[in-house]
């Protein structure tokens, strides 16, 4: 960690004058959270490293902890700190994977279809669980942040009809993920009409529900997933106004602050990797 806070000190220090423009900041989110203005953000809107799922090639990097309960801890305490920064009718959207216990194996290789599935390291199947556990890792951070304090309002299934096959042969193969919606109060800004989804009747709309089809979409730059634009499209449209500003403090690719730009709003990202933050700031730029 040691050598993130040496990289990033100047840009923490002047991050006070920076709040008025769309910016992606490099540095670890666990210390940039607490730099952040408070009662700022209309909402959050991020994916966080799935845990023991990428290797991202940084000492102590979220997702990598041996012990899960370390994990859940770590981001339960990030969206602690940014439940200050946001306004208090904001809502936070968080994206979360499940995953399996590794059965004890220390690694894994990487395959051409998915090079990024190579990893260094394999966390230890959890104290309770048994080799090829489903871990449950989705609800365990929701109950989590619910406990902290978090409105737990909604969980959203992502089915993703162009999900990548598995070579199991002895459970169906994974094709959705969670998107949980909390609020930081009881009562939030939520405009329901840009919610609405076609409705089976010709010509009405209804209320969308809370299973969203959106197929993935690949980026050649990037050998991980990243957000599809018309999945999160929505959710910035119904939680935030022109002008204002969301907050993606896992910032990848780069996706939210796309389509922060394409519907007028501002947008602040954190981004660890250099790497990312250029596919980020190209894709960004080319937005028409």
């Amino acid at each position: 960690m040691e050598m993130v806070k040496q990289l990033n000190k100047a840009k923490i220090e002047s991050l006070d004058n920076r709040w008025t423009d769309s910016s992606i900041i490099l540095g670890d989110t666990r210390e940039i959270v607490h730099t952040l203005p408070d009662n700022f953000y209309s909402s959050i809107i991020t994916s966080p490293p799935y845990w023991g799922k990428r290797d991202y090639g940084y000492s102590g990097q979220i997702g990598a902890e041996e012990d899960l309960n370390d994990y859940i801890t770590h981001l339960v305490l990030i969206f602690r700190t940014l439940r200050d920064k946001i306004k208090k009718d904001g809502t936070l959207w968080l994206n979360i994977g499940d995953s399996y216990t590794s059965g004890n194996r220390t690694w894994r290789s990487g395959d051409k279809r998915n090079p990024a599935r190579g990893m260094s390291y394999r966390p230890a199947t959890p104290v309770g669980l048994k080799p090829k556990d489903l871990i449950g890792i989705p609800w365990r951070l929701a109950l989590a942040l619910q406990e902290d304090g978090w409105y737990l309002r909604s969980d959203i299934i992502w089915y993703k009809p162009n999900c990548q096959p598995e070579s199991v042969k002895d459970r169906p193969t994974q094709s959705h993920e969670y998107i949980f919606m909390f609020s930081k109060n009881k009562n939030y800004y939520y405009d329901s009409e840009s919610m609405k989804e076609p409705a089976a009747e010709k010509g009405k709309t209804r209320s969308r529900r809370s299973v969203w089809q959106v197929n993935t979409e690949p980026l050649k730059e990037a050998h991980f997933a990243t957000f599809p634009e018309e999945l999160i499209k929505p959710i910035i449209q119904a939680t935030s106004k022109e002008g204002e500003f969301i907050l993606d403090p896992f910032f990848g690719a780069g996706t939210v602050g796309v389509v922060c730009k394409k519907l007028n709003r501002n947008y602040h990202g954190i981004e660890l990797k250099e790497e990312y933050i250029q596919i980020s700031e190209r894709r960004i730029k080319n937005v028409k």
